[in-house]
């Protein structure tokens, strides 16, 4: 009998014995008709979501447990061409990087990759059997059933900011929060939170959860 090995965020894959990490698949997850409407629902759940478009103009992925694609929409056509591959790579980042124990936001690890960090230096190419990559700014996060990671969802076509707002949404409607709740895993800012190695920058029109928390720095000295 032929037996295949995949190596899974610490867990061994075995095809005559998957333990339930292996098992996750797009059955448990949003289809694009139910991804579609969430997006849809979105921009209007929870207050302003800020950014350049509000939330109007996205893309959306979402990936299983494996990182395999399960759905791929867009809210409008007027949605930046790049944002279908940032979408799915902010999903396959949240989900690679979360445990049932640990959920890991996209927008957690903006600091964590930054020089003189303990994650700098990671490779953000994909890898050669999924269409993804690493992301670490807002607007990925994983999702979550009974507990347990199944999946990741991804929205890009904003600000990262706005796209992490989005994703939370988004995730809360699905009813796919962390064992910690909507929020347990939301994006921090130095400037309202303090200090904090989950750091992520302020973007233009920045918004939390409705409120108003200031706008990207100018640029100067260039």
């Amino acid at each position: 009998m032929r037996v295949r090995s995949v190596f899974l965020a610490g867990v061994v894959c075995v095809s005559a014995s998957l333990p339930a990490v292996c098992r996750a698949n797009c059955s448990q997850l949003p289809d694009k008709e139910t991804l579609t409407m969430l997006v849809a629902s979105a921009p209007s759940s929870g207050g302003t979501v800020g950014g350049l478009f509000g939330g109007a103009r996205v893309s959306a992925a979402v990936v299983d447990r494996r990182g395999k694609l399960c759905a791929l929409v867009s809210s409008t056509t007027q949605v930046q061409p790049a944002a279908a591959g940032q979408a799915q790579a902010k999903a396959y980042t949240a989900n690679a990087f979360s445990t049932a124990s640990l959920p890991f936001s996209t927008a957690r690890l903006y600091t964590f990759a930054q020089p003189g960090h303990s994650l700098y230096g990671l490779d953000p190419r994909p890898s050669k059997d999924k269409a993804a990559g690493i992301v670490t700014v807002g607007g990925g996060v994983p999702l979550y059933s009974s507990g347990e990671v199944i999946g990741g969802l991804g929205i890009a076509g904003d600000t990262s900011c706005a796209d992490h707002e989005m994703a939370k949404r988004v995730r809360n409607l699905a009813g796919l929060n962390p064992p910690g709740g909507p929020l347990v895993d939301d994006i921090t800012y130095s400037s309202a939170d303090g200090a904090s190695v989950f750091t992520h920058p302020r973007c233009i029109n920045t918004f939390r959860n409705g409120v108003a928390v200031g706008g990207e720095a100018p640029a100067a000295g260039y």
